[in-house]
């Protein structure tokens, strides 16, 4: 099974009366998920802020984009994907869904929705007493088999800059009770923070995509029978910097990371699919 990541897209809308604006965006998101789409792959995922404030013409037009190719895409919600409409009006337009899972021979794939609606000011990440119910009862009955969690929001110092505040889902969400319960392999995936980062905690790895917009480039998880391989890839197109450049002197509520790409260590990882009850 292969799964194709994107990290934070922030696809936004641009005022025409700024000289070259529009154009900047159409030809950097045109080419990067161009990029995206034509990796073969299971799924392709968005971990959220798919969008930069989550407007109807946003959400309209990146997904015009995304469906210019086939493919199967999920997107778990991010903060910004929800600032200027509700949440259910979100999931109409794009016919996503909050949380859910996927369950395959391969694996058990879980889908977390850690966005408050609305709330531009807080950017946290929250989960709601129903949805961390749901997520604890399939971590338990995932039993051995390997676990990916996708969210916007890492858990709490986890990752690089999970640790500031509003950097991470608020801290007084026991996400570790609920983690710990995991027999085997579990691997958590997030964006938010706008860097790349791979940590290893308590038998979990965390993987952190950075933005599209500093760092363009994606991760390929591909799982098999012995181990799930995680590798980062960078875009081609060296015209994409430049572009990107444009975007970032004018789109509001977006600050450029230029440590976006981390450390080495960061770029890949292979976790070894393990039995349950193997030491941990």
């Amino acid at each position: 099974m292969r799964l194709m990541l994107m990290g934070d897209l922030h696809y936004h809308d641009v005022d025409p009366a700024v000289p070259g604006w529009a154009e900047a965006r159409d030809a950097f998101y045109e080419k990067l998920l161009g990029y995206f789409l034509e990796t073969d792959a299971d799924l392709h995922i968005s971990l959220g802020d798919l969008t930069n404030s989550g407007s109807e013409s946003e959400l309209r037009d990146v997904y015009a984009l995304l469906r210019r190719k086939e493919r199967t895409f999920v997107h778990v919600l991010g903060n910004h994907d929800l600032y200027v409409q509700p949440r259910a009006d979100v999931l109409r337009l794009t016919g996503g869904r909050r949380y859910h899972a996927i369950e395959t021979d391969e694996a058990v794939l879980l889908f977390l929705d850690t966005a408050r609606e609305m709330e531009p000011e807080n950017w946290g990440g929250w989960i709601d007493e129903e949805q961390l119910q749901w997520f604890e009862e399939k971590v338990r009955t995932s039993a051995s088999r390997p676990l990916l969690v996708f969210a916007h929001h890492p858990v709490h110092r986890t990752t690089a800059r999970s640790e500031v505040d509003k950097g991470s889902i608020h801290p007084d969400i026991e996400m570790w009770r609920i983690l710990r319960q995991k027999q085997g392999s579990g691997v958590y995936f997030n964006g938010h923070t706008h860097v790349d980062s791979i940590v290893r905690q308590q038998g979990w790895t965390f993987v952190q995509l950075s933005a599209c917009l500093d760092q363009p480039g994606f991760r390929i998880v591909d799982i098999g029978d012995r181990e799930i391989r995680i590798r980062a890839v960078d875009c081609p197109d060296a015209d994409l910097f430049g572009r990107a450049q444009v975007l970032h002197r004018h789109m509001p509520r977006f600050r450029h990371n230029p440590d976006a790409r981390g450390q080495e260590a960061d770029r890949e990882a292979t976790v070894p699919l393990m039995a349950a009850g193997l030491p941990r």
